[in-house]
């Protein structure tokens, strides 16, 4: 029999400033011409995954994701709402509960190798998910929907993947310090 871990008070308090973060994130945005903005938003859903683990930083995701759904201005440019998730950019964000997932499985694995390669394959998915969408909707065809949704984010998307690992290394070494293990 397998035991499950319930979630405790700390865990749900992990989830809530998590959420947060990905919500503050959200609205630290470049405009685009395509009308995919460039956010923090990637960012912050790939670190709740890295910090928090598989479980809670999915959970965090998911969590923002309900919250935006619910109508509360959490997406980029302070919107909310189903609308916001089926418009062009709703693939991105459809993916991002699978980005935190691969991020914390591959953090708990251990290495800087296999995190890099959890962060590449979220990536992948988003970019996948991002660009199908993205093309289902404004029916551009797909070499054109690659153009505008995805091209313009793969070389910040590159110094996302190499700077996280970094990052996660200095929260995780600072809430050491200061007592607060995750």
């Amino acid at each position: 029999m397998i035991k499950q871990r319930k979630l405790t008070v700390r865990d749900m308090c992990l989830v809530a400033i998590f959420t947060a973060i990905i919500a503050v994130c959200a609205q630290i945005q470049i405009p685009q011409p395509s009308g995919v903005p460039f956010t923090l938003q990637t960012w912050a859903v790939a670190l709740a995954g890295l910090v928090l683990g598989p479980k809670r930083g999915t959970l965090a995701v998911l969590v923002y994701i309900m919250l935006g759904a619910a109508g509360v201005p959490v997406f980029a440019g302070f919107s909310g709402g189903v609308g916001v998730i089926m418009r062009h950019t709703g693939g991105f964000i459809l993916s991002f509960p699978i980005v935190a997932l691969l991020a914390g499985f591959a953090v708990h694995k251990g290495g800087v190798f296999r995190t890099v390669l959890g962060l590449i394959a979220g990536s992948v998915v988003n970019f996948t998910a991002g660009l199908l969408w993205f093309e289902w909707i404004m029916e551009f065809g797909l070499p054109t929907s690659f153009g505008y949704a995805v091209a313009p984010f793969i070389v910040t998307d590159i110094i996302r993947v190499s700077i996280l690992p970094i990052l996660y290394k200095s929260i995780k070494a600072a809430m050491q310090r200061a007592g607060l293990v995750i």
